[in-house]
């Protein structure tokens, strides 16, 4: 299995493969590809158009060290989702990882923040702040929000991505009760730092985190809570899929967050949080090439490894 157990599915309206390339554009090395595609037969009548279409895109986004990478998978489907900003997607410029140098680490950022911002909308301009001398959030054209950010080498290292998860309006102030939560699913998985508002801002409370970590394995992941008022919720526009060993797993992920049962299907389900995931088999795409096995799937709600 992956050393990354939880891979970030991008929701594309009809343009996984010209977000892939885009991507691959944007990110140096970076590479995409059609990983599946739907069947030509099987398929419900709202998926009709996309018979023998791309599927999912398969990206994958290096380290700029070149230590490891970062994948993400970009399904192709229609225009029922989007992403938005409650998952976004944290850039750490480590000058470590560009020969120890920080203008070689800003001008990589910088060249990052062009290609982003093209055709997208800034959330946060690019600028000097507490947190980080370099630092800006953006919403590129396809949706997807990224915080490029030039980090102190003096810090503990981090990987190059981490996703990071943005609690507001009904789930204000939970973000460090969902760390526990998902920090507790995995058996290398732990909590890290926690660092709260320490006063009342805007609807956070003084205990409430403006920045929290937690990992899985060597993978890192970041949530906080919203420091201004705004209601932007979780939804499947990114989704985060585990590759389960066995149905055990599959079994003891499920019970432990799907928390919505009109959202359970195929494999997807929504926490009390409303963060969507995907619980699969780590093997779905050996499963998925058995005769008839893309309409067995879309009725199931819980993966049944059996079942296929």
């Amino acid at each position: 299995m992956s050393a990354q157990r939880i891979i970030p599915n991008v929701w594309c309206n009809r343009n996984a493969e010209e977000a892939g390339e885009y991507y691959a554009s944007v990110f140096p090395g970076a590479t995409s590809a059609v990983e599946a595609r739907y069947p030509d037969t099987g398929l419900l009548d709202f998926q009709l158009e996309f018979a023998g279409a791309p599927l999912t895109v398969a990206l994958e986004i290096p380290d700029p060290a070149g230590a490891g990478s970062t994948r993400f998978t970009l399904i192709n489907a229609g225009d029922e989702f989007r992403p938005n900003p409650s998952i976004s997607f944290m850039l750490n410029f480590d000058p470590l990882m560009f020969g120890g140098s920080e203008d070689a680490a800003r001008d990589r950022l910088d060249l990052v923040w062009r290609a982003l911002s093209d055709g997208g909308e800034v959330l946060m301009p690019l600028a000097e702040y507490p947190f980080s001398s370099h630092y800006g959030w953006v919403q590129d054209r396809f949706g997807v929000s990224w915080q490029p950010m030039l980090t102190d080498p003096a810090g503990d290292p981090r990987p190059f991505v981490v996703p990071l998860l943005m609690f507001s309006g009904a789930v204000q102030n939970r973000a460090s009760e969902a760390i526990d939560l998902y920090a507790s699913l995995f058996e290398d998985a732990g909590a890290g730092g926690r660092y709260r508002y320490g006063a009342q801002t805007g609807p956070a409370t003084p205990e409430a985190l403006m920045y929290g970590e937690f990992r899985v394995g060597e993978q890192w992941f970041a949530a906080m809570d919203s420091g201004v008022a705004q209601d932007i919720p979780f939804t499947c526009g990114v989704s985060l899929e585990v590759q389960c060993a066995d149905q055990a797993e599959i079994d003891r992920l499920w019970q432990a967050l799907s928390a919505v049962p009109e959202a359970e299907q195929c494999g997807w389900l929504a926490d009390r949080f409303g963060v969507s995931w995907q619980i699969v088999p780590a093997n779905l795409g050996e499963l998925m090439e058995r005769p008839g096995a893309y309409e067995r799937m879309m009725r199931m709600t819980k993966i049944v490894i059996a079942d296929f």
